[in-house]
């Protein structure tokens, strides 16, 4: 697979206030050589990559890939969540152009949803797009893909695994529950083979993730932080024991109603979640080694075998 350096010399272009997000993602993919369509789904517009019949073998288990391309208002987005958006239109094209070459090496049984609304959660999950998504799923008999979800993966080389549906566990059901644990051990050791020493799991504001965990499908969300921001975060974690339910049940302030909803407790959170929905969150935010990091897990992930 040919190396990726860096993020495109266009990236400016995909994070200016005008730019038609969608149309440009269809673009970017099809000069890589990936065909890909519009999923309309409840007001939503989801876009799908279509990989060749060579890239599955029904042997293996599908890995399903989630990165949300929709952004809040008067924000570059560049963090939340353009370079995850990038990174993986990037993998896409390295794996038709694996998928090209046959073999064993041909079938990745990786599918990819670039989604709507996932800013949306934040008024409640069933207004986020994916779980519109994760219904279709459902309704489709979709129930047992590897659900993988990306935001946020621009700063930082720490790869951080959501705690998200570990807490709940004891209210589902055994087979869910099953499920859900195989997927999370597997993805920390996707993260440990990755990433040794250098990886975390800590409680992480929902992302799409919510959506499908919503619907009764598993799912896992990873981001990345810099590293003296997550140790930062964990040490606060250790602190403060209302921290992580903070978190995790995404409390935000909305006192004063001209201010964007943020965290009671934004001054223990990284710096990089303190950047979302505002006008800094651009490309100088970014760390360039981060595209290392995200490409090695996002090829180490194609190379995952599941049965």
């Amino acid at each position: 697979m040919p190396p990726v350096a860096a993020l495109p010399h266009n990236f400016e272009d995909y994070i200016a206030p005008t730019c038609n997000r969608l149309h440009f993602l269809q673009a970017y993919l099809a000069d890589w050589g990936v065909e890909s369509s519009i999923i309309p789904l409840a007001g939503r517009k989801h876009l799908y990559v279509q990989f060749p019949q060579t890239a599955y073998n029904p042997l293996f288990k599908i890995k399903t890939v989630i990165t949300h391309y929709d952004r809040v208002p008067n924000s570059p987005g560049a963090n939340d969540n353009s370079a995850a958006n990038i990174m993986i239109a990037d993998w896409a094209g390295r794996l038709v152009a694996r998928s090209r070459k046959g073999g064993a090496l041909a079938a990745h049984n990786v599918r990819i949803f670039f989604t709507d609304g996932e800013e949306l959660g934040e008024n409640g999950v069933n207004e986020q797009g994916a779980f519109a998504l994760a219904e279709l799923f459902r309704k489709l008999g979709i129930t047992r893909d590897d659900v993988y979800v990306f935001d946020a993966c621009g700063r930082g080389t720490v790869p951080v695994l959501a705690r998200a549906g570990i807490d709940a566990l004891k209210k589902t059901g055994a087979s869910f529950k099953k499920q859900f644990v195989s997927l999370y051990q597997r993805t920390q050791n996707l993260l440990r083979d990755c990433s040794p020493n250098h990886w975390l799991t800590l409680p992480v504001p929902y992302s799409d993730n919510a959506g499908f965990l919503a619907c009764g499908i598993p799912a896992v969300a990873i981001t990345l932080l810099p590293e003296d921001e997550a140790n930062a975060y964990l040490r606060n974690l250790m602190n403060d024991k209302n921290l992580e339910k903070e978190v995790m049940h995404a409390h935000w302030e909305t006192d004063d109603p001209a201010r964007l909803p943020r965290f009671r407790y934004e001054e223990m959170m990284p710096k990089t979640w303190r950047l979302f929905h505002t006008e800094y969150d651009n490309a100088l935010s970014l760390t360039p080694e981060s595209v290392a990091v995200m490409q090695k897990l996002l090829d180490d992930l194609a190379d995952l075998k599941i049965v």
